[in-house]
């Protein structure tokens, strides 16, 4: 979209979301203060939990927006199948083996080989201490330690092109593959109402070639499943055909994905059959959704790597953890690069966001490296998106984005950072709420308009309908060339409610704040004449926007510290305008100049720590 599309304010808003303040806070621990219409953050103590398992995560609140509720536990020993072991070996009957499986009960494919077909998952009256588990016939000292996440090593592949090293001790295939032949347009793995307590481990999941393939793993239309567990596999595509998704969740219940590959998910531009892909897929349908666990995997996706939302639905999903996983996309797929790959027809991926979210609740999102996202396509490469949408023809207008926290994340390479959008769909239905965000402690690096084609902007903030209220951007560090933020409000409608944006270290970029567009109408209109603090006052009904160390332009309101250029900053290291390490020396003017006496900035540690091992 364009920033006059992104600002369209032609329809009214009916009515206005009564924004509330949370008092608790878990993780960094505060306490909110309104004081004057203002939103106040009270630091009382630092982050506790042990972020290397789920179980240890905890619950309540991020500064506004609460953390998950419930989260799905994932280990052996809480899945166990200890009944009795049946074998399917190469030519024989899989399907059957399923339908025979009593709960309880291992289902062990011969290692390197393939089974071709379209594989029903059924109802069993199964309960959490017997789970039915599809596995490899190779032993588990073959496969990478529970909690490590396989790679393609283990079905014989030692690299594949623009992809990071898989680092393989050992070349070999191990795995059984369960390939698609297309029987319909979703396969190989689908479940019917009701499926229940299945986990896979070890296994390679993909397609034949020349077919038309919504989702490799999916449920029967309209149904449900829980407790599913997908454990160590290898999910993909072909190099260049279209593969819409390869998790679809549904109308799913306690789903984890752990330790896992994903590849060559793409719609190809102009001549293809679909328009959007993901590694995961979900939050659209009419039964219960969530909670979800995405914890430790590659994913690998030209639309979204992951997505919530984006279609039909009366409930939202809701518990949705999201850990430590690396979110990629080859360079390869850009126009223009010198080893480009598209479609086999040489049109290229239809290329859009890393993580998206239309319709979710209480998410949390930590941990993670999510890199490479450009425009050129329908959207503008925000590496971040959150925007309740009822999608056209108004198919969702109870969808909501609520409770989001995003946080210890290294964000690379993009065209600009965090979209915030509450607006209309493209034939004017409204969503029901969007906001309750906090975003802290996340660095992005390599924001460039004009390499990765879009704005260079670390956050656009946009409130059409419903209001946008109650976001907290806290301690991050992002250098955007164009502006802060781009943002965007009715002049005479609502204005955004309770906006934080302190404690970070950011560039101002050449413009500071820009608009996003709709003239007179927007609140933001002519930044340039009413000075970043005249656009705050317009377009923020609360808003606090102070102890930041903010690089180049000024006029921002007088509690920040402006600095010249990054050399001003005193980073520990910096080589040819490129910060090498991001912790600041004793002597910057950032250094303990936060509001609860912390460095200015992300906590560069907390998020090393947070994210080591994740590559």
């Amino acid at each position: 979209m364009v920033e006059s599309k992104i600002f369209r304010m032609s329809r009214s808003i009916s009515s206005a979301y009564s924004p509330r303040c949370y008092l608790k806070r878990a993780c960094l621990k505060s306490v909110l203060l309104i004081v004057g219409g203002i939103l106040f953050a009270t630091p009382v103590g630092g982050f506790g939990s042990d972020r290397s398992n789920s179980s240890a995560a905890a619950s309540g609140f991020d500064g506004p927006a609460e953390l998950p509720r419930a989260y799905v536990k994932s280990s052996l020993s809480d899945t166990p199948s200890l009944g009795r072991t049946r074998v399917v070996k190469s030519g024989g009957d899989l399907q059957a083996a399923i339908e025979q499986a009593a709960c309880g009960d291992t289902i062990q494919l011969e290692a390197a080989v393939t089974f071709a077909g379209k594989f029903v998952f059924p109802y069993k009256k199964c309960d959490d201490s017997h789970w039915i588990t599809i596995r490899t016939s190779a032993p588990d000292s073959a496969l990478p330690t529970e909690g490590t996440r396989l790679t393609p090593c283990y079905a014989g592949v030692a690299s594949l092109p623009g992809r990071p090293d898989f680092h393989c001790a050992l070349v070999k295939n191990v795995l059984a593959k369960l390939q698609f032949d297309g029987r319909g347009r979703v396969g190989p793995i689908v479940f019917t109402p009701g499926a229940n307590h299945f986990r896979f481990i070890g296994l390679e999941i993909s397609r034949a070639a020349e077919l038309t393939v919504n989702a490799l793993i999916s449920l029967e239309p309209k149904g449900t499943a829980d407790h599913l567990l997908f454990d160590r596999m290898w999910i993909h595509g072909l190099a260049q055909e279209e593969t819409t998704r390869g998790i679809q969740l549904g109308g799913s219940q306690y789903v984890a994905v752990v330790d896992s590959f994903f590849t060559d998910f793409h719609c190809i531009s102009k001549s293809g059959s679909c328009t959007d892909s993901q590694a995961i897929s979900g939050g659209s349908g009419s039964n219960p959704m969530g909670p979800y666990k995405i914890v430790n995997n590659f994913l690998e996706a030209a639309g979204e790597n992951i997505l919530f939302g984006g279609g039909p639905g009366t409930v939202s999903p809701t518990d949705i953890e999201v850990r430590r996983n690396h979110m990629f996309r080859p360079m390869s797929w850009k126009l223009g690069e010198a080893d480009f790959v598209g479609g086999k027809d040489g049109n290229a991926f239809i290329v859009k966001n890393v993580f998206e979210l239309k319709n979710a609740q209480r998410v949390l999102l930590e941990g993670n490296i999510l890199e490479n996202t450009w425009g050129g396509f329908t959207q503008n490469g925000f590496a971040v998106v959150l925007t309740p949408k009822n999608q056209a023809p108004n198919v969702c207008p109870l969808c909501r984005v609520t409770d989001v926290t995003i946080r210890y994340n290294r964000i690379q390479h993009m065209a600009s950072g965090f979209m915030f959008a509450n607006i209309l769909s493209d034939t004017g239905g409204a969503s029901t709420d969007g906001g309750r965000y906090s975003i802290h402690d996340n660095i992005l690096e390599d924001i460039d308009g004009k390499a990765y084609k879009g704005f260079g902007n670390f956050a656009l903030v946009v409130s059409q309908t419903p209001q946008l209220h109650d976001v907290s951007l806290d301690h991050n560090t992002a250098f955007p060339p164009n502006a802060i933020l781009n943002v965007g409000a009715r002049a005479s409608g609502p204005k955004i409610a309770n906006f934080v944006f302190t404690n970070n270290l950011v560039a101002s970029g050449q413009r500071g704040i820009v608009s996003t567009g709709g003239g007179r109408n927007n609140c933001s209109f002519q930044p340039e004449r009413q000075g970043p603090e005249g656009v705050l006052a317009r377009c923020f009904e609360s808003y606090k926007f102070n102890y930041n160390c903010i690089i180049g332009a000024g006029g921002f309101p007088k509690e920040n510290i402006g600095l010249k250029d990054l050399n001003a900053a005193d980073f520990a290291s910096l080589r040819q305008g490129k910060i090498v390490d991001h912790h600041l020396r004793p002597g910057s003017r950032c250094k303990n100049a936060g509001t609860e006496g912390k460095d200015l900035g992300a906590d560069v540690d907390e998020v090393e720590k947070a994210t080591a091992g994740v590559l």
